[in-house]
């Protein structure tokens, strides 16, 4: 009997009684070559990287070791390694000990994208796993110790999208009594990551598993790359387009001169929460995640007309962007303006009104704004952040003062057009910008705003964040903001694109 097919008697059992054919399966014992997945775990609190992370829920990370081995080999059962990588991570022997009579999977999610596809398994206690990386063919491995097929695995079968960019197809069977075994066959090299996640915000342990490109595509080549094919089809390109006189089109007829415009001008608009964070909740159920999405990609199309303007999501669907990838996502693409777009929530319901706020490393500006921070800036918790990978320069710490003076002088200016608009089609929370330090902000050479276009908490409010016609009006109000600033500040010559 091969390796490809040896496992535990009952084992196989229970495989011919599932009809799942034993070949899916590899061997743990077999003998191969190692490469590491990257593997972590939420810091603990109060830690830097934990301070820089956020949600909308008042839960809390904790740190869980994880130690990495080897698979080991069967005595000799050595072979060449065919190209084949592999590695074999566990979590502590203290998870490893506990008691198997509570363990289950609650619930499989998937969430596939074009920067990266998450795959979480909920579950009601952390248990022992081991995840490992082959290749020839690109496949990624998942052991998960005390546990059997289950109907909540079996999802995970249905949940593949044939437009997934990374995983082709999943298979699933028991590779012997003590663990269940998923197989991601994939359809590119991977740089896959595996961390768990404490309990937090309704959701129980989680773990998850993070399939990045190896080789990922540089943001400002993407962002040129789309814009030539743009341009390749658009009728406009058979001919010179002419330059806009008289007013903007996403001013909705407000005169104005046009920009002397020496280089494109790059938006990056950033919808708030995604995948796993919904964000704030409104009472009849409404997720700020997909208010704020709708309305980013409104705001996208308006900015789309204008010339020599390129506009950038953080996030084009339904998944999580840690805060620190949308920071450095927007300076990737060398953007001039950065502008995330939330729906805010109170713990009183009568809160009503828009918002805008602004970079403060010196304190809030009131304690709205500090409470509305603290919560902002706990997202990474609930969506779900391999923190240990995740820090970066901008989320760690601002060590550039001059830079980050001239962008919060620069964000100020862009958040007070943002908010007269936003004060002429409803009402403001506040007249004046606000200040806090919110860690989306935190890019030192890229004005920053964050626009809370409503409170959804607010029954009426939630009501208005819901029908297309309010988000048309407040993407036409953000949108005319960002071009009265453009108008005031026309960019200079840094990071010419075309």
């Amino acid at each position: 009997m091969s390796d490809e097919t040896r496992q535990h008697p009952r084992s196989r059992r229970r495989l011919l009684k599932l009809g799942l054919a034993s070949p899916l399966l590899l061997p743990l014992h077999a003998a191969q070559a190692s490469a590491p997945i990257r593997v972590g775990q939420p810091s603990r609190p109060g830690s830097a990287p934990a301070r820089a992370a956020t949600t909308k829920a008042s839960t809390s990370g904790t740190t869980a070791t994880t130690r990495t081995a080897s698979a080991s080999a069967a005595p000799g059962k050595a072979r060449p390694t065919g190209g084949i990588q592999r590695t074999a991570l566990e979590t502590p022997a203290k998870a490893a000990a506990s008691s198997t009579d509570n363990r289950a999977i609650a619930a499989v999610r998937m969430w596939p994208s074009r920067e990266y596809t998450r795959v979480t398994f909920e579950l009601t206690q952390a248990i022992p796993f081991r995840a490992r990386l082959i290749d020839n063919p690109n496949r990624v491995i998942l052991d998960l110790e005390g546990l059997e097929v289950e109907s909540k695995v079996r999802e995970l079968l249905g949940k593949i999208s044939t437009n997934d960019p990374f995983v082709r197809q999943v298979r699933v069977g028991q590779f012997n009594p003590e663990t269940l075994r998923i197989v991601f066959d994939l359809k590119q090299a991977v740089a896959p990551q595996v961390f768990t996640l404490k309990p937090a915000a309704g959701y129980q342990h989680r773990l998850v598993l993070d399939l990045y490109p190896k080789h990922p595509v540089d943001p400002l080549e993407q962002l040129i790359a789309d814009a030539n094919g743009k341009t390749h089809n658009s009728k406009a390109a058979s001919g010179p387009k002419q330059a806009s006189k008289g007013k903007s089109s996403a001013a909705s007829g407000k005169k104005a001169p046009a920009p002397e415009v020496t280089r494109t001008f790059t938006v990056v608009l950033d919808p708030g929460h995604g995948g796993e964070d919904p964000g704030a909740t409104g009472p009849m159920g409404t997720h700020e995640k997909t208010v704020v999405l709708a309305v980013a990609h409104k705001v996208k199309k308006l900015l789309a007309k204008e010339e020599n303007l390129r506009v950038v999501l953080t996030r084009d669907d339904d998944y999580y962007v840690p805060l620190g990838k949308r920071v450095s996502k927007a300076r990737g693409v060398r953007a001039d303006l950065f502008v995330s777009i939330h729906a805010d929530a109170f713990v009183k319901p009568d809160a009503r009104g828009s918002s805008v706020f602004v970079l403060s490393n010196h304190g809030a500006s009131s304690l709205g704004a500090k409470w509305l921070a603290h919560n902002e800036n706990r997202a990474d918790l609930i969506g779900g952040v391999n923190i240990k990978t995740a820090s970066t320069p901008e989320t760690a710490s601002l060590l550039m003062d001059l830079y980050t003076t001239s962008q919060i002088r620069d964000s100020k200016v862009l958040a007070k057009r943002v908010l007269a608009e936003l004060g002429q089609i409803g009402r403001l929370h506040k007249a004046s910008v606000e200040q806090a330090n919110f860690a989306v902000l935190r890019s030192p050479d890229v004005p920053s705003v964050l626009v809370e276009t409503a409170f959804i908490s607010n029954p009426d409010e939630e009501k208005r964040l819901r029908h297309p016609q309010y988000q048309d009006e407040l993407a036409r109000a953000i949108a005319r903001g960002i071009l009265d600033y453009r108008m005031l500040n026309p960019p200079g010559p840094r990071g010419k694109l075309s």
